[in-house]
């Protein structure tokens, strides 16, 4: 509890591979690290922006062990365990317990919805198990948590808060009734958190610009929300994290290598990439170059 109430910016954490497909490990240290260098406070392991739906449950499992091990006194680290299948969610979040993450991310089931009632069985079965964060996406999910559920789940003891992406009038809601609330939408986060009482963001940006990020939280810098919002806009101008292994490959942050159905942004949309990443001073994103890349860069598994 009290390091999650410290954490204020968390990164939705990309997760990189090999060109045989396998996760990379190495680079994935490297990336965690310049979080850390960043300020960054957490991490969120095989959320939607680290594929984990395009993982087996042992690759999600290890990923969340190793980040736990390699990083864990630094860093809260929140292993995304959820699932629209109760039975499978309780699986995968006693695993990642057993292995010791901090908390969960929950996600309400998905394609086969459920009523209300179903929602808060859902949800009183993982809190159960340990601390956790609930993730409301309607976008993703097809069904938005309201704040009457919500306000009753926040009752159960291992209820840690919510990552809402409903914007901030939702959040300014949960905030007067002293829910910790992070930003899932970077757009709104500095908003949400300055104007709005929400606790932080947890962020896709940060993992191209960290530094920034996290100075975006702290500080009320109304210049710095409006140079980033460009990039922002950018990040998500295709499903996330479509842009963002395109903005880490170009950075050289990763190697150029996507696990199917992502491919990468075509080459007029790079362009407009290039010119965002070229405005950000190096020392403040990642990767330790800057190229446009061809198609045939990039390999497809």
């Amino acid at each position: 509890m009290e390091r999650l109430d410290s954490s204020h910016i968390m990164t939705a954490i990309k997760t990189p591979y090999l060109s045989n497909g396998q996760i990379d490990l190495n680079t994935y240290d490297s990336l965690v690290e310049q979080q850390i260098q960043g300020g960054v406070q957490g991490l969120i392991v095989g959320g939607t922006t680290g594929e984990g739906h395009l993982m087996s449950w042992d690759e999600h499992i290890m990923l969340i062990a190793h980040s736990v091990h390699c990083f864990g006194d630094q860093l809260v680290i929140v292993g995304n365990t959820g699932s629209n299948n109760t039975r499978e969610a309780l699986h995968a979040t006693g695993q990642g317990f057993a292995v010791g993450m901090h908390a969960s991310l929950q996600i309400n089931p998905y394609y086969g919805k459920t009523s209300e009632d179903g929602l808060r069985a859902h949800f009183q079965r993982v809190f159960d198990l340990g601390p956790a964060i609930v993730y409301n996406v309607p976008s993703r999910t097809g069904q938005d948590l309201q704040p009457g559920l919500m306000e009753d789940l926040a009752q159960h003891e291992n209820f840690m808060g919510i990552k809402e992406c409903m914007g901030p009038e939702r959040i300014a809601h949960y905030s007067k009734k002293g829910i910790r609330c992070w930003s899932g939408n970077d757009d709104d986060s500095f908003h949400s958190r300055h104007d709005c009482g929400g606790h932080g963001v947890i962020s896709v940006t940060s993992n191209v610009v960290p530094k920034l990020m996290r100075l975006l939280m702290e500080t009320e810098d109304a210049q710095l929300n409006e140079k980033l919002h460009s990039l922002m806009s950018w990040l998500f101008c295709e499903p996330n994290p479509v842009a963002l292994n395109t903005a880490l490959s170009m950075l050289g942050a990763v190697s150029p290598v996507f696990r199917l159905p992502y491919v990468p942004l075509n080459l007029e949309r790079r362009k407009i990439g290039m010119e965002l990443l070229q405005a950000i001073e190096p020392e403040n994103r990642v990767g330790d170059r800057l190229q446009l890349m061809e198609d045939s860069d990039f390999i497809l598994i």
